[in-house]
């Protein structure tokens, strides 16, 4: 899977083709099936529907793991999350009331503040983008400069995102790109190509078609630092239900933790009940992969929990998007988010 592919909104777009998107999306934006798991009990918890855009993995696993373990429940909610598809747009649910939270990222929220959409990000699940860019092992390439004279696989969300990025800061070309199709077909066929991909996945799908040990470049350690899984909500909730987002932001990062650190068994049930492809390994190996590369408690979030932001660290990424013209100067960087609900060590281990 891809997970950042399938959920961030193209932001090189103009305002008038995004707004014809959204308006689009609303009208495909049928009922999605809701999760299978057991049921709340108590004294009528709140209901809460978090839309998450894609199938059941590992990389959703916390927010399984509260449901399986009763953790929303705990918290006086009850939880509803819907699967999605690629071509599943959160924006118009979110906007039409029908769910109540969504996964973005710092781009997305961004991009959201751009046109205006009332949306905001109110806590940072991965606080680093599992993307990479994977090269064939022993064909000269062991470090990212030497990518430059390389044919590179990329969507076209990466084209709008991360590509402006690492063409500004390594001299890449859009010459030497040639369209992603989320198949491996392409790179296995050809061992002096690179292509995108997720450290959480495509490694793994690699070793089994015969590459052993793929290089595989983490953008988020060579600069790229957007927030990934944020948890996304309207600004009307944000200030007219601040206790109903702080439940659900709460109950999210134990589930986190619970699932990270715990027995992941009861998450991992629910995630396969309800996507019946997926399979012991491939958890397992995302789950690994989660720890051991610190994309989700790592950095801020070792000392002020999962879920963390800062001021600094949107700024800073900000002004990224700024220098290679995928956002526009002047943008209030404040509208995107808030930082009332995370920072408080919820939960932490």
């Amino acid at each position: 899977m891809d997970v950042s592919h399938c959920r961030e909104i193209v932001m090189k777009q103009s305002s008038s083709r995004v707004r014809r998107a959204l308006l689009f999306c609303a009208a495909l934006a049928c009922a999605q099936p809701g999760l299978a798991g057991a049921q709340p009990s108590g004294a009528a918890p709140e209901k809460a529907v978090m839309f998450i855009g894609w199938r059941a993995e590992a990389e959703w696993g916390g927010f399984f793991q509260a449901v399986a373990k009763g953790i929303y429940r705990k918290h006086g909610l009850d939880v509803e999350i819907r699967l999605g598809n690629p071509q599943s747009n959160p924006t118009p649910m979110l906007l039409a009331g029908r769910v109540d939270f969504t996964a973005g990222s710092s781009g997305t929220s961004l991009n959201a503040a751009r046109e205006g959409a009332p949306l905001m990000s109110v806590a940072a699940i991965f606080q680093k983008d599992p993307r990479v860019l994977i090269a064939h092992p022993n064909q000269g390439v062991d470090r990212i400069e030497q990518i430059k004279d390389r044919t590179v696989l990329v969507g076209a969300l990466g084209m709008a995102t991360f590509w402006p990025y690492l063409r500004g800061r390594f001299g890449f070309t859009d010459d030497q790109v040639k369209p992603y199709t989320f198949s491996l077909a392409p790179f296995l066929a050809d061992k002096k190509v690179v292509q995108q991909g997720l450290i959480t996945n495509e490694p793994l799908a690699l070793k089994k078609a015969g590459v052993e040990n793929p290089v595989s470049f983490l953008l988020a350690d060579y600069g790229w630092d957007p927030y990934m899984t944020t948890i996304v909500t309207t600004r009307d909730n944000v200030e007219k239900r601040p206790q109903f987002v702080q439940k659900f932001v709460d109950a999210s990062i134990e589930g986190w933790y619970s699932y990270l650190y715990d027995d992941p068994s009861p998450g991992n049930e629910l995630i396969k009940r309800n996507n019946p492809e997926m399979t012991d390994e491939q958890i397992a190996f995302a789950i690994q992969a989660m720890k051991e590369r610190g994309l989700i408690d790592s950095g801020d979030a070792k000392r002020l929990g999962i879920g963390a932001m800062t001021d600094a660290r949107w700024e800073h990424f900000y002004r990224s998007m700024v220098d290679v013209g995928v956002l526009p100067s002047g943008l209030d960087v404040r509208k995107a988010y808030t930082l009332k609900f995370v920072n408080k060590k919820v939960g932490m281990r």
